[in-house]
């Protein structure tokens, strides 16, 4: 067998998840022939075909499967090298790549990547947004080395530590300024705009509604909270945003934001890791950063009344 370089597996990895020689050359930031020729060395070298390449994407055969898996391993391995010789110096360095819901990453990511770089100059800070199933995916697979999601993901492999708490205010057209916020059994028979399949607040959201056993009267689907809000100031329903967001997505349309009476819809938000992380230590430390970032956050928007107008 000839030699197998890292490199060769980096780049299968890639191609692996992506599916289509363009896209993964993309994101290898190398030309689609220097992708092509590096993945038929590595044919050559395991004796086998890797993939069906077909006219606008390629599968993985049966063989190429077998081997993406022992890839992602080894490239773990390799990358948790890595963490291991970093984690035994006393000062946080080097690549640190996180992941963040996208109901979380818009409005506490100024805050805590000012705090991150002022406390560690060293640190080269990468950032995933995107929804929690695809971090949980990427973080155990060695992609990401922590994410800021919803508590509990109940991962047996993962670290949860739980950061802050955060209540869900409701969002209403304008005109509704001042009127008491309905109950959850009652915004079952609203118009309810909530964000597409696959984000956790949707589903929170719906769980506070009690929607998930019976079928609500109407639900609108879109891929932001901006675009929910806009909605809302259009007339077109009502929805529930997260109190982080509130300052941020409020200022551009016409609607009121109401407080529910106690106990408030809320969720927790927190940090996670493999527990077999050699950085466990380090994303401990950078876990209380994160917490008094968004500590920060609240006193700065500090929403004060149970309900105000935000307008043009």
């Amino acid at each position: 067998m000839s030699h197998i370089t890292l490199k060769q597996l980096r780049y299968f990895d890639v191609l692996a998840r992506h599916c289509h020689f363009g896209r993964a050359a993309e994101a290898s930031a190398i030309s689609q022939p220097a992708l092509s020729m590096q993945i038929k060395e590595l044919e050559e070298a395991l004796g086998g075909v890797l993939l069906e390449r077909g006219a606008r994407q390629v599968r993985l055969t049966k063989f190429g499967e077998e081997v993406a898996q022992r890839a992602r391993d080894i490239l773990r391995s390799v990358d948790e090298l890595g963490d291991f010789a970093r984690a035994s110096r006393d000062r946080l360095d080097g690549r640190l790549r996180i992941g963040m819901i996208p109901t979380i990453a818009p409005y506490l990511l100024p805050t805590m990547i000012g705090n991150l770089t002022r406390m560690h100059p060293e640190l080269d800070i990468h950032i995933r947004e995107t929804v929690t199933p695809k971090l949980i995916q990427e973080l155990a697979e060695g992609r990401l080395d922590t994410a800021i999601v919803a508590l509990p993901v109940s991962e047996p492999s993962f670290t949860e530590v739980a950061l802050f708490a955060e209540n869900f205010l409701l969002v209403r057209p304008g005109e509704d300024e001042g009127t008491p916020a309905p109950s959850s059994e009652s915004l079952r028979e609203m118009r309810l705009l909530l964000l597409e399949e696959g984000h956790c607040f949707r589903d929170q959201a719906l769980s506070f509604c009690n929607m998930q056993s019976t079928p609500p009267r109407e639900v609108l689907d879109a891929s932001s909270l901006f675009t929910l809000v806009q909605m809302v100031g259009a007339g077109i329903g009502v929805t529930l945003i997260p109190e982080m967001a509130v300052a941020v997505e409020t200022r551009s349309a016409s609607v009121s934001v109401t407080r529910f009476k106690k106990p408030q819809p809320s969720r927790t938000i927190g940090m996670i890791w493999r527990k077999t992380s050699p950085l466990a230590r380090q994303l401990l430390e950078i876990s209380e950063v994160v917490r008094l970032s968004a500590e920060t956050l609240r006193k700065q928007h500090n929403p004060g009344a149970s309900s105000r107008n935000r307008r043009n």
